[in-house]
C-alpha cells in the first residue's frame, strides 16, 4: 500500500489546516493513524481511526483541536487541524496497519507515507 500525504503548509498560530493521505488500493480494512515528528525529537502519536470511522482516539495535545475522519469510498483519510500552536510544527506521517483495533503504538502499523511539513508560526 503506498500512502499520498498532501495538505501541508506554512500557518499562523491559530489557523487551520486539512491533510488528506490518499491510499494506492482499497484501505478499508486498514486501521488508519497520523503520527508526527518535530525536529530532536521522536515520532509522536497523533490520532489514530478504526476501519468504519466509529472509533477514534487523539494524543492529549491535540484533543478538542484535531479531527481524525476516513472515506473509505475515497481511500483517503484526513486529519482537520484547528487553533494550531507553534508547537504542532512538525512533520506529519500517514499510517496505515492490518490490525483490529486503532493503536498509538508506531510499530503497530505497516505502511507509512512519505511525511509533509507542517509550520506553525507565532
Amino acid at each position: 500500500v503506498q500512502l499520498i500525504e498532501s495538505g501541508g503548509g506554512l500557518v499562523q498560530a491559530g489557523g487551520s489546516l486539512r491533510f488528506s493521505c490518499a491510499a494506492s488500493e482499497r484501505f478499508s480494512t486498514y486501521v488508519m493513524g497520523w503520527f508526527r515528528q518535530a525536529p530532536g525529537s521522536q515520532r509522536e502519536f497523533v490520532a489514530a481511526i478504526s476501519w468504519t470511522g466509529d472509533t477514534t482516539s487523539y494524543a492529549d495535545s491535540v484533543t478538542g483541536r484535531f479531527t481524525i475522519s476516513r472515506d473509505n469510498a475515497k481511500n483517503t483519510v484526513y486529519l482537520q487541524m484547528n487553533s494550531l500552536k507553534p508547537e504542532d510544527t512538525a512533520v506529519y506521517y500517514c499510517a496505515a496497519g492490518r490490525r483490529p483495533e486503532p493503536t498509538d503504538w508506531a510499530p503497530g502499523y505497516d505502511y507509512w507515507g512519505q511525511g509533509t511539513q507542517v509550520t506553525v508560526s507565532s
